[in-house]
């Protein structure tokens, strides 16, 4: 999250709709900036390499970020070199775009901060800052104007227009409030292995992936028993509170099988016997 920094009035330029302020609604907007943008150096220092935690590796840019949890993703834009760079900032942002191609959305970034040879864009949702991207001029072996970090935040944060067009499944809570993909997630089988039928559930990165294979199309031996649609709701189960359109999450002690509640009953999908995918 940004550190000392708090947007005091939501973006006039840009919303979660992602329109600028002139009516445009390309790579860069021009908009109104919040009343109090992000005020540090751009030139933090970041790691390189991939050792380190986003935080570590975004520098500047992941200090400029206003997540609501943790950050997603953070970069050192350290993969481009002479060719890539453009004359202006924006031609810097559009380099990171053409050559990391990041999931992440491409319309509506705004100039944030600008300090010397370096530029902030930021990506805003409601008037927070979402996705942030630093781009510097002449840099070592880098001519030119190109990405030195960018750092974003759980996509659960992005406009729901963008997930839902991007294919993510973003879960609720019992209250209506998206859930982190770092929690609970959920997408259909990999088309192109003729797996659409299935549906996998993943309870984020330490927990467990449960699916959903009423046809059989997933491979031998990759779930730890028969998924089955309809079951009686074990007594030990508890619900979750996560919710997906009209699922319902519900859990046992061992977590063995994932209870999936639903208008039509129970169905019962078995954790997967390994983190498995489609070639």
């Amino acid at each position: 999250m940004r550190k000392g920094i708090v947007a005091a009035v939501a973006l006039v330029g840009f919303a979660a709709v992602g329109c600028g302020g002139d009516g445009h609604d390309g790579l860069v907007v021009t908009g109104t900036v919040p009343a109090t943008p992000y005020a540090g150096a751009l030139d933090l220092p970041y790691e390189t390499g991939g050792d380190g935690d986003a935080q570590e590796s975004s520098g500047a840019a992941g200090r400029a970020l206003e997540c609501d949890g943790a950050i997603r993703a953070g970069d050192a834009g350290d993969s481009w070199s002479r060719g890539d760079g453009g004359s202006t900032p924006e031609e810097g942002l559009e380099a990171y775009f053409d050559i990391y191609q990041p999931e992440l959305p491409e319309r509506g970034y705004r100039v944030e901060r600008t300090q010397g040879d370096r530029v902030l864009f930021s990506y805003d949702v409601g008037g927070r800052t979402k996705v942030a991207v630093v781009v510097a001029r002449d840099q070592p072996r880098r001519p030119g104007w190109g990405p030195e970090t960018s750092a974003s935040c759980d996509p659960s944060e992005f406009p729901a227009s963008w997930t839902k067009a991007h294919g993510y499944e973003i879960w609720t809570d019992r209250y209506g409030h998206r859930v982190p993909t770092t929690s609970v997630t959920s997408s259909p089988g990999a088309e192109h292995c003729d797996w659409q039928s299935a549906h996998l559930l993943d309870l984020g990165r330490h927990g467990r992936q449960y699916a959903r294979d009423p046809h059989g199309v997933l491979p031998p031996g990759s779930l730890s028993a028969a998924y089955d649609g309809d079951v009686r709701m074990p007594a030990g189960a508890r619900d979750t509170g996560y919710r997906y359109g009209d699922w319902r999450l519900w859990l046992t002690p061992d977590r063995e099988t994932a209870y999936v509640k639903t208008s039509d009953g129970v169905e019962a999908w078995p954790a997967t016997a390994s983190r498995f995918g489609c070639k």
